[in-house]
């Protein structure tokens, strides 16, 4: 043999490449790049003693009684946006849906849909954002999934959480339950959020100083039902914002909400904004606000738990519950009159959550 030819071992499969920077196709091939992403970023993020047992599934503890469990999936563009971003939102929306059935938040999972080319670096940017959000929630990402897809499927990043809590017994809050009489309350100003990724965005061809308002309200909730206990209804009034939520409320429990205009509370920048693209704040997203609707009696000590925390701390008393024209909400305006708010036709900003 020419000793200047190699001797011949065997078909040698080609290592893969090791991607450091960017995902790449590999890192969904559930090998060994796959099981690097996931201890670099996500185990080294997320770790607690459910997630660390590293199974298929994770082995949880629960209170004894019932449990809310809800699901959410995020394709907010662009990825970060002033005040937050999808991992955040991710967090916070399930959070706070969970949290709207009275029920204590204990536990997420999140799968994520990674567009190959993503730099890694985003990823972990996100994923640190979704830590701090879960630690702020004081909740524990507990399993999780990660699937690459080719570039072009899937703008940068998806992801879909799910989330579980415990309903104390004898709690019974929902939106089939409102009745005459009773008070609707809103813990601050709307529109924020819808604004802010638009901004974000670029496309206003203006500058416009607008933050999110995404927030875990998991935390402002409790101090709501320790001072009004008996509270009805809790809504966040995310996708069709205020007039939406309100309107499938009514529907639920057959009532009509009747609001006054100049009680909602907007931010200046956010109803000049909405002024001047022709937009209505009041069916502009929101991913940090809530809707209350309270007994009468309870009226007092829920607005003034709301805006004793700092996530309600522009709380306002909007409007109440009439038992005539079920299934409507009706708007009494600045000027006195009264006009009927419909739920959203379409859909008005898309892809903001």
């Amino acid at each position: 043999m020419n000793p200047a030819t190699p001797a011949f071992e065997g078909p040698v499969c080609p290592r893969p490449l090791d991607h450091q920077d960017q995902i790449v196709m590999g890192h969904g091939s559930g090998g060994r790049m796959s099981h690097d992403l996931i201890q670099r970023v996500f185990s080294a993020a997320f770790s607690n003693p459910a997630l660390n047992q590293a199974n298929d599934s994770a082995r949880l503890t629960l209170p004894s009684g019932r449990i809310a469990v809800s699901t959410d999936c995020h394709i907010v563009a662009p990825l970060f946006f002033p005040g937050g971003d999808i991992g955040r939102l991710a967090v916070c929306g399930t959070v706070n849906d969970v949290a709207m059935s009275g029920a204590v938040p204990l536990y997420l999972t999140a799968g994520f849909i990674l567009e190959e080319g993503l730099p890694i670096a985003v990823l972990e940017r996100v994923v640190a954002s979704m830590q701090a959000a879960a630690q702020e929630a004081g909740i524990q990402i507990v399993a999780g999934d990660t699937k690459v897809v080719e570039k072009g499927k899937a703008d940068g990043l998806f992801i879909t959480t799910a989330g579980v809590g415990w309903l104390p017994e004898g709690r019974q809050i929902g939106g089939e339950l409102a009745a005459a009489g009773d008070q609707v309350l809103l813990s601050g100003p709307v529109g924020q959020h819808g604004m802010a990724v638009l901004a974000a965005r670029g496309e206003l061809g203006f500058q416009a100083e607008i933050t999110s308002d995404v927030a875990p309200l998991n935390g402002l909730i409790q101090e709501l039902l320790a001072a009004a206990p008996h509270t009805h209804v809790l809504r966040d009034p995310t996708r069709g914002g205020l007039a939406t939520t309100l309107n499938e409320i009514a529907v639920q429990s057959q009532v009509s909400i009747r609001i006054d205009e100049t009680a909602v509370p907007i931010l200046p920048t956010v109803r000049t904004v909405c002024e001047m693209l022709g937009f209505d704040p009041l069916y502009v997203a929101n991913e940090g606000k809530l809707i209350a609707i309270v007994p009468p009696e309870e009226l007092p000590a829920a607005l003034s738990a709301l805006r004793a925390h700092p996530y309600g701390a522009q709380a306002a008393h909007i409007g109440t519950v009439q038992s005539q024209d079920p299934g409507r909400v009706l708007l009494r305006t600045q000027i006195g009159g009264t006009r009927l708010l419909d739920k959203l036709a379409g859909e008005m900003l898309p892809r903001i959550c």
